[in-house]
């Protein structure tokens, strides 16, 4: 593919598989500093009411469940491409809705209900990003034109890292804007903020025009035959099991904690009314994801997706246990307390916030790659749907945000969830080699012909394949063809 004129080069491939999900990051990093201006705007107590502070942050993942779920059919049974291509207009299209949220007559309700229906069709579109993009940037991560040592760290620089840099992105954008229009234009501010997501959506779309399918895919697709679904949870229910588990874990930690660090800092900082202080600290805080994701992601082809994940989720989880014992100390001086929130992060990202993807991506087979790897997403990113609701819960059952003990509280709970998920990674998550897809590839096609499954039908070949009638048995026997 990358001899051909206009094509595009192996890493760039990459690359342009998974660059989109800088959309997730963005979408729901950016919302965090949105209700903190409609807060500002319209008050708190009309936010409060009806809980829009949490349903606006939540609906987005589900919808990003939702499609996690149907796209990740949709990668299998239609093909890939189509799916990302899919995925960015759904994204650029709600994007740009969301940011002209009105109801009728101008009601601050209707404009809020609106603004809520947008963020779960966008929450459609980046979650149909995971199993269509992340899964293609895999399987491109294997060509012969990647070095076996750095298969690892394009995938993590092409997907995590790139979500990691929406976050940072969602952080400075508000505030950049904020200095533009200032304190009594604060409507564009956000409006913008939202509106902005369609620059990305569009310039993916256009850079995935000249792809094609991935080599692994059309060799041994699914797309035409029947599934066997019996035969592949028999072989793999174990270890999707276990990176779904983690996944969830990680999901409730993490994405609660990013989006509410303006909160975070908001308290730190005294309750300070200056939204330049907010937002800075913020774009501060966010910034340690970017360090971790980078040594992570140069780390991970040396010690493995396994160990590597271990090693993030104990660092993690000591660091979570400093915060809440020197809670008291820290949040007095507030540079102390967002390097040791931020080393917090920084931690989350070297280890499952790389890993959980490579794994979910390189350790289930071709043909239901995006089956496999959209379920352990949507289990995760439902770990961040309840982790948004229950975290000011949290908060308030340990003594409110005001108070020490409630501060303290969700970082105790953290650390512990940390270890958990790195017992689970250790007893249940199988180690990954380079080129671990090729030889997964090779056992599974092993697998099915032990099994008395036809992999003659497998792959592409010629679309008018797809005229084949499919067997009325769960998959087509070697007999009967």
């Amino acid at each position: 593919m990358a001899g051909k004129k206009g094509s595009l080069s192996a890493v760039s491939l990459i690359f342009a598989c998974g660059t989109a999900l800088f959309s997730d990051g963005y979408a729901n990093g950016v919302i965090g500093a949105v209700n903190t201006l409609l807060k500002r705007i319209y008050g708190a107590d009309a936010l409060d009411a009806n809980n829009y502070s949490n349903t606006l942050t939540s609906v987005t993942f589900a919808g990003t469940v939702v499609g996690m779920l149907s796209f990740g059919y949709i990668s299998d049974k239609v093909g890939r491409k189509f799916g990302m291509m899919t995925a960015a207009v759904i994204v650029a299209l709600f994007s740009g809705l969301s940011a002209a949220s009105s109801g009728a007559n101008h009601s601050f309700g209707g404009m809020l209900a609106m603004l809520s229906a947008c963020r779960f069709l966008l929450g459609i579109g980046v979650g149909a990003e995971y199993p269509c993009g992340t899964v293609s940037a895999s399987e491109q991560s294997e060509e012969k034109s990647i070095s076996k040592n750095a298969q690892h760290r394009w995938l993590v620089l092409a997907t995590n890292s790139v979500i990691d840099t929406g976050f940072v992105a969602a952080a400075f954008v508000p505030l950049v804007l904020y200095w533009i229009f200032g304190d009594n234009h604060l409507r564009a501010v956000w409006r913008i903020s939202l509106g902005l997501g369609v620059v990305p959506a569009v310039a993916v779309f256009i850079w995935r025009l000249r792809m094609e399918e991935p080599p692994c895919y059309k060799k041994d697709s699914m797309k035409n035959i029947r599934i066997p679904y019996r035969l592949i949870f028999k072989r793999y229910w174990k270890g999707l099991l276990g990176i779904s588990l983690a996944w969830f874990i990680y999901d409730f930690i993490t994405y609660p904690f990013g989006i509410f660090s303006s909160t975070i800092t908001d308290n730190v900082t005294g309750n300070t009314d200056s939204l330049t202080v907010v937002f800075g600290w913020s774009v501060i805080i966010n910034l340690f994801y970017i360090p971790g994701t980078l040594a992570g992601a140069f780390t991970v082809d040396f010690l493995g997706p396994k160990r590597t994940m271990i090693t993030g989720l104990l660092a993690q989880a000591v660091i979570g246990f400093i915060m809440s014992g020197l809670y008291v100390q820290l949040s007095q001086h507030i540079a102390a307390f967002a390097v040791v929130y931020g080393i917090f992060l920084s931690f989350g990202e070297f280890g499952p916030g790389n890993c959980l993807g490579l794994l979910a991506a390189k350790t289930g087979p071709t043909a239901v790659r995006g089956q496999y790897y959209g379920f352990a997403a949507a289990v995760g990113k439902i770990g961040a749907f309840i982790g948004t609701w229950v975290f000011p819960l949290i908060v308030d059952r340990f003594g409110g945000a005001t108070s020490t003990k409630g501060n303290t509280g969700p970082f105790w709970i953290a650390s512990g969830l940390a270890i958990l998920s790195a017992s689970v990674t250790f007893f249940l998550v199988k180690p990954l080699s380079h080129d671990g897809m090729k030889e997964e590839d090779q056992k599974f096609r092993e697998f099915l012909e032990a099994n008395g499954f036809d992999v003659s039908l497998m792959g592409l070949g010629s679309e008018t394949a797809s005229t084949i009638s499919e067997p009325d048995t769960d998959f087509p026997e070697k007999s009967e063809v």
